[in-house]
């Protein structure tokens, strides 16, 4: 039977059935989550990745396929090399540290007294896990790889990067957040899933790997001073696309796998 791959270059349907069965969530309004966090009801959205994977995994491969598709979440055979795994959980928390560095060093607005629970990151990261692994087994397990065989694999962070950004738009909106802010923060979620892209295929394809840098996202957020409130989008965007930049000296942008060859020249005519 063939796979969702070769029946969707570009995964549309997926696209548009995340969006549909975001709907009812949307229509939850931006009611407050009891979290310290700013999340609104709508958030619980996260849940719609995974079950329009689902979906379109049953239609071509029944059951059968939805079991394969739901496996990967725990793929963490699929990591070759263990290094990746400084990767996978010091890279976003580094991408957040530099940028509270920054804000404080530019004199940007910051709260007075800082409070940051490091006692409470490893609550946040198993909170935030099961919601991530919701999300990737969809946008990594389910969306990326045709978009990689169609257009690369820069291409396809970029891409997927776009369409999961809006599709956080009317949560952001419902959190209160600025015109500015959503904007910002788009263009630094963008840079990140090129960077889930690039971790995701440099680890056998892990969705393991992406879901664990997705979490951890949304720790490093939590903690930042205080509970998220001040975060700068602005600074973070920055900062992550200077990472991406640095990615794309060392890797090819097509597979974001092979490294570049510096010594390499063009033959002569």
């Amino acid at each position: 039977m063939r796979s969702h791959d070769s029946q969707e270059q570009f995964p549309w349907k997926y696209f548009g059935l995340v969006y549909l069965l975001s709907v009812p969530f949307w229509l939850l309004g931006g009611e407050k989550l009891p979290v310290p966090m700013d999340l609104p009801a709508s958030s619980f959205m996260w849940t719609t990745p995974v079950i329009a994977a689902s979906v379109l995994s049953y239609s071509t491969g029944g059951l059968h396929g939805v079991a394969r598709l739901l496996k990967r979440a725990l793929d963490y055979r699929r990591i070759g090399s263990k290094t990746w795994y400084l990767a996978i959980f010091v890279l976003v928390p580094l991408i957040y540290a530099a940028s509270y560095l920054i804000m404080r060093w530019t004199g940007l607005p910051l709260p007075d007294p800082i409070k940051v629970s490091l006692a409470a990151a490893p609550i946040y990261f198993f909170m935030f896990l099961i919601p991530a692994a919701a999300e990737e087994l969809g946008w990594s397990g389910y969306a990326t790889e045709p978009l990689r065989q169609r257009w690369g694999a820069l291409m396809a962070g970029l891409v997927v990067g776009l369409v999961w950004q809006i599709w956080h738009i009317v949560p952001n909106i419902q959190a209160g957040r600025s015109t500015d802010w959503i904007v910002w923060h788009s263009i630094y979620s963008i840079a990140l899933r090129v960077l889930i892209v690039w971790i995701f295929n440099n680890t056998g394809q892990s969705v393991g790997a992406a879901l664990l840098v997705h979490s951890m996202d949304n720790v490093s957020w939590s903690l930042f001073p205080n509970d998220g409130s001040h975060l700068d989008p602005r600074v973070t965007s920055v900062v992550a696309w200077l990472v991406v930049l640095l990615v794309l000296m060392r890797w090819e942008p097509k597979t974001l796998t092979r490294r570049r060859n510096p010594s390499a020249r063009p033959a002569a005519n």
